[in-house]
């Protein structure tokens, strides 16, 4: 996955995860508020019946079937009354016959006798008051639960205490307030549906753009990159021939200057080719020890000249062959093995070491050179970074430590910086013997 499309995920991840936050909360919070408004209202009209029947009974002398029919009438309340602690009963019948009814009552008037006594009465008037509570009640199945809201009202009538229950099935209530979450439910989901998708093709509509002048500067570096490495090479074989004519330092200076150019514009190739997912990576059958030997001998003569020693240590026994791209290890080799005799003192020293442990094969390169602070290391790998160290190295551009990683990651491989004991940097590359396909970020 290249830069844009990972850029074009994450923003898309973003927006629609912040959307799907804030919408989620306010609906969870209007229903939190227009659930409690619904149950206050509810409430509000039961405590409005309760004054209503408590002055109807204080006002009667005689309280008719008739009466409490009617306020049995489209099971609105159950109402069961109990005089001097005997029940009334205004229709024998209706009670034998109605099994909930009976039920809910008697569930209601032990939740009342053993629960509900602690609770404060709210006074009606000087002769009346009443305790509230919620009854959570299972059917005759003892599978499902209804919900109740129960009144006790306690009234002292002439020489009669009288005690009427009064419960209230809450059904419709549940049922409205489960219809309400299923139509924000459905709402929501397609308002989500609906924010991911737009969100997916407006932060694509916004990096367009982006990814435009992109392809258009990756065209311009791959252009201007083949169409240099001709005359490049043409300088250089003109240089070559003239120095073994005659040793002319311009012509030296040209073939360096060459040179320089040169790897510039094959890291440039390399990093475009990381960009666009198309690292040609060319899995066989290496023999690593050999590889590393290799180029250890490719800079024998560069650390020299700089009268640095270059030690290697290979294992005494056959190694297995690793599978990794030859030419691409050779190519991370030669950028670690031309930091460590650039940034090495005179005197210095290099250890290019070789390890099998664990299926997997560990490339060390210590040097005793400048070393890398702490804070820097975690950078080192970052296109264009160079450490203030470096910054006047005209033969170091930032780019090879990050071609490094790159390759390396392609071989599923990683890359670890430590300090060398004494003083100095390590570089320690792990490969493992895993399936390489094409590079792909």
């Amino acid at each position: 996955m290249n830069t844009i499309k990972k850029a074009h995920f994450q923003l898309t991840l973003l927006n629609g995860c912040i959307t799907t936050l804030i919408l989620v909360v306010m609906t969870l919070g209007y229903l939190f508020i227009s659930e409690n408004n619904m149950m206050k209202n509810k409430m509000y009209s039961y405590q409005s019946d309760i004054y209503t029947i408590t002055s109807y009974i204080e006002q009667q002398d005689i309280i008719s079937n008739t009466w409490l029919s009617q306020l049995e009438s489209g099971k609105k309340y159950y109402v069961s009354l109990i005089d001097n602690s005997t029940e009334f009963l205004y229709d024998i019948n209706k009670v034998q016959e109605n099994k909930e009814r009976k039920h809910v009552l008697e569930q209601a008037w032990y939740y009342y006798q053993n629960e509900s006594l602690s609770q404060i009465p709210h006074v009606l008037s000087y002769k009346s008051s009443y305790v509230s509570f919620i009854l959570k009640c299972k059917d005759s199945t003892n599978i499902t639960f209804s919900k109740y809201c129960c009144f006790v009202i306690h009234m002292k009538k002439n020489t009669s205490n009288l005690k009427i229950l009064l419960a209230a099935p809450l059904e419709n209530l549940q049922n409205q307030i489960v219809r309400q979450r299923f139509l924000f439910l459905g709402i929501i989901t397609f308002a989500l549906i609906a924010i991911w998708i737009f969100a997916w093709i407006f932060t694509g509509k916004l990096l367009t753009p982006v990814e435009t002048n992109r392809l258009r500067q990756n065209q311009f570096i791959a252009s201007a990159s083949h169409e240099l490495r001709t005359p490049l090479a043409i300088i250089l074989s003109c240089a070559e021939i003239g120095i073994d004519k005659n040793s002319c330092s311009e012509l030296v200076t040209i073939k360096n200057e060459a040179l320089r150019t040169s790897r510039l514009l094959n890291d440039m190739l390399t990093l475009l080719s990381c960009d666009t997912g198309h690292l040609d990576i060319k899995p066989i059958s290496t023999q690593l020890d050999t590889l590393v030997l290799n180029a250890c001998e490719s800079f024998e003569n560069m650390a020299t000249a700089k009268h640095i020693k270059l030690n290697i240590h290979l294992p005494e026994s056959t190694l297995p062959d690793c599978i990794c791209d030859s030419d691409r290890i050779i190519q991370v080799l030669t950028i670690f093995l031309h930091n460590a005799i650039s940034y090495t003192p005179e005197g210095g020293s290099i250890c290019l070491s070789l390890v099998h442990l664990n299926k997997c094969f560990e490339i060390k390169i210590s040097d005793t050179g400048i070393g890398i602070s702490d804070e820097e290391k975690g950078k080192i790998f970052d296109r264009f970074y160079r450490s203030n160290k470096a910054r006047n190295d005209k033969n170091h551009f930032g780019l090879g430590l990050s071609i490094a990683y790159d390759i390396i990651t392609a071989h599923y491989g990683n890359i670890k910086v430590t300090d060398t004991p004494g003083g100095g940097t390590t570089f320690i590359i792990t490969l493992c013997n895993q399936p390489i396909s094409k590079f792909t970020f």
